[in-house]
């Protein structure tokens, strides 16, 4: 109290002090378009913690407030000696005045009816980067796990240059060379192993070879010159050339994406014309690739694809194994999937948690979304990949749910497989069952919580990510599809499609279902207060149709009806894009928080802002996510791979 009275004190003077006048221009002002959603008051947070006053320094605050129904925030400049408590305190009592004049003026009665400010909290932004033992463990953890194949890299590239670690062909010994040579003069490993390699302590060379040998491999599966090969081609690997259209439709569904997000993430928080933005989504199905219409169907396209490569994948496994399904086997089909996404997936967590801790943001970086991306309670489930089974606001790094969805669903696949090759008609009921009751559950979720199937409606509503959005018995349906879709292809004799005219008519049909679930979302874009049979029925169906039409676009490819779409899906420049794209999901949205946190004033929507900030994030995303490519997820999917 004794700083801020010299502050007011100072400030108050016929001719103000420097450092007062600084902290007292950097107080939030009311701006222009309020009507339009421009309610922030963000104030100068560097201008703020330039100032120096007598014996203390200045540190900028939120104070954030309630007035009839708008809510907003203000930025304050106070005595860094102020805690939040304080600065609570000298609010309620409107200590903060200039020449008698509140500096926390409410909004006038032209633009609100109540002229009382309610104080909904106070948040003061630190000035110093602070570190817990969490934040440090995290720091580590992608250190070591950057610096594992960085120092193989450089370790394999000496041997190479290095002329005396070349073996000559004389000198070549093999394992097998080495126990013929035994048997041949009556000698069994035993005896060597226990008498003549260990006498005089020498060396057993079999146990060395054999360390060598698992060293030798570890270092190559982490080496650049390994995980490098390949990720940059534009020519599909055999196993993948049957289905080339696959990697044009994941990159566009994984650009869709990050397309939303470029749009959703600042709406959230950082508009200063909310409500023009809203009322151009809203009225054009144009804006359906950022955020419009129904929400994120690229997600469903994933699941599709999803349950489409893992029952290949599990049948292929089959073959190999003599056409027999055994606990082992799906035991190391679901370690191949544990190996392919925990590595980068717990890489992206702790590099998260690590540049959270490490910057320092800006007015928009509000509590709530710093809560969302603490991991210190709840990292465990993401370890478990169950972190869609929890509350909303205690998932850890949010966009990470969609791994714990996706994993669930590829665990039903060798139940679903095995009762396949053990019965059609059992298959075809069950199959049937959890549509129906992935569909039913997702209506009737939808007509008691009256939740709403469009968005941007869906973002201000918590109930439908909590109950809905995230839950493997609400979106199972596509991952079921995928797997129905994957089975045909793997399976079939000969060719589905015979006549032409079949091929025009499951076009026409696919693009007509497509267009409509588009369409029907804008009809139904209004919630009701009541139950909605309209809105129930599309919540339930309109996921899974929207994966049956894509499973025909790629039936239709791959029985040679694709026509230009088919051209225009395989073209090779999808293919290192699709080898990199599993890496760019869970890095894009980093950058996309790093920019929104970092602004100290709001974003203004108009269509060419919003391009730039995607192409921009999506050219980050693409470097980012290529290096984390080769550097985190590859080596692991090379460990024990015999062919490297």
């Amino acid at each position: 109290m004794k700083d801020i009275n010299i502050f007011l004190w100072d400030l108050n003077q016929d001719e103000p002090k420097e450092y007062a006048t600084l902290m007292y221009d950097s107080f939030g002002k009311m701006g222009s378009s309020v009507k339009d959603g421009n309610v922030n008051q963000p104030g100068s947070l560097q201008q703020c913690r330039s100032a120096i006053g007598p014996g203390f320094s200045a540190q900028y605050c939120q104070v954030f407030l309630k007035q009839e129904a708008i809510q907003y925030f203000v930025g304050i400049c106070v005595p860094d000696s102020c805690r939040e408590e304080d600065v609570e305190h000298v609010v309620q009592c409107d200590g903060l005045q200039l020449n008698q004049r509140s500096l926390l003026s409410p909004l006038p009665p032209i633009l609100t009816n109540q002229s009382y400010q309610d104080i909904i909290m106070t948040h003061c932004l630190a000035d110093a980067v602070t570190l817990d033992a969490s934040n440090v463990a995290c720091m580590c953890v992608c250190c070591v796990m950057l610096a594992i194949p960085l120092a193989a890299t450089l370790l394999r590239a000496l041997r190479r240059s290095d002329p005396s670690r070349m073996v000559r062909p004389t000198e070549h010994i093999s394992l097998s060379n080495f126990y013929g040579t035994l048997k041949s003069n009556g000698l069994s490993g035993n005896e060597v192993n226990g008498q003549t390699l260990q006498e005089n302590g020498r060396i057993n060379p079999v146990a060395e070879d054999i360390s060598q040998s698992c060293l030798s491999s570890c270092f190559r599966a982490f080496a650049l010159q390994t995980t490098s090969k390949g990720v940059f081609s534009t020519l599909p690997s055999v196993q993948s050339d049957k289905y080339a259209s696959l990697n044009g439709i994941r990159v566009l569904s994984l650009l869709w994406i990050i397309c939303g997000h470029s749009a959703q993430f600042p709406v959230i928080n950082n508009l200063d014309n909310y409500k023009t933005w809203r009322k151009a989504v809203e009225s054009s199905p144009t804006y359906v690739l950022t955020i419009s219409g129904p929400v994120f169907l690229a997600v469903d396209t994933f699941l599709l694809l999803g349950g489409l490569l893992s029952a290949r994948s599990l049948l292929s496994s089959i073959n190999k194994a003599e056409d027999h399904l055994s606990l082992g086997l799906v035991a190391n089909y679901l370690f191949k999937r544990i190996k392919r996404i925990q590595p980068l997936h717990l890489f992206t967590m702790c590099l998260t948690v690590s540049l959270i801790s490490l910057v320092q943001w800006g007015p928009y970086w509000f509590p709530f979304v710093e809560t969302l991306m603490d991991c210190k309670a709840y990292w465990w489930a993401n370890v478990l990949l169950i972190i869609n089974l929890l509350p909303v606001h205690e998932i850890c790094i949010p966009w990470t749910w969609y791994l714990s969805l996706d994993f669930q669903c590829y665990a039903t696949t060798p139940l679903l497989v095995y009762i396949y090759r053990f019965k059609r008609s059992v298959f075809a009921i069950v199959v049937g069952s959890l549509l129906v009751i992935s569909t039913v559950t997702s209506a009737a979720i939808t007509a008691c919580l009256h939740l709403p199937v469009f968005q941007p409606s869906t973002i201000t509503t918590d109930n439908y990510v909590l109950y809905y959005y995230v839950k493997p018995y609400t979106r199972y349906g596509p991952f079921l599809i995928g797997i129905l879709t994957g089975i045909h292809l793997t399976t079939k004799k000969g060719q589905l499609l015979k006549e032409k005219w079949q091929a025009a008519l499951g076009w026409f049909c696919c693009l007509s279902m497509m267009s409509l679930l588009i369409g029907l979302a804008y009809l139904l874009k209004e919630t009701p207060a009541y139950p909605s049979v309209a809105h129930a029925l599309y919540q339930g169906l309109h996921r899974p149709v929207w994966a049956l039409a894509v499973s025909w676009i790629i039936l239709a490819c791959e029985e040679g009806y694709g026509g230009f779409i088919k051209t225009f899906l395989s073209f090779g420049v999808w293919v290192p894009l699709s080898n990199i794209s599993f890496a760019c999901y869970l890095v894009h949205p980093i950058f996309i928080i790093l920019y929104n946190g970092l602004q100290e004033t709001p974003i203004h929507y108009t269509d060419i802002n919003f391009m730039y900030l995607f192409f921009g994030h999506v050219v980050l995303t693409l470097v980012v996510g290529c290096a984390l490519t080769v550097l985190i997820e590859k080596p692991y999917l090379f460990l024990k791979d015999k062919s490297i």
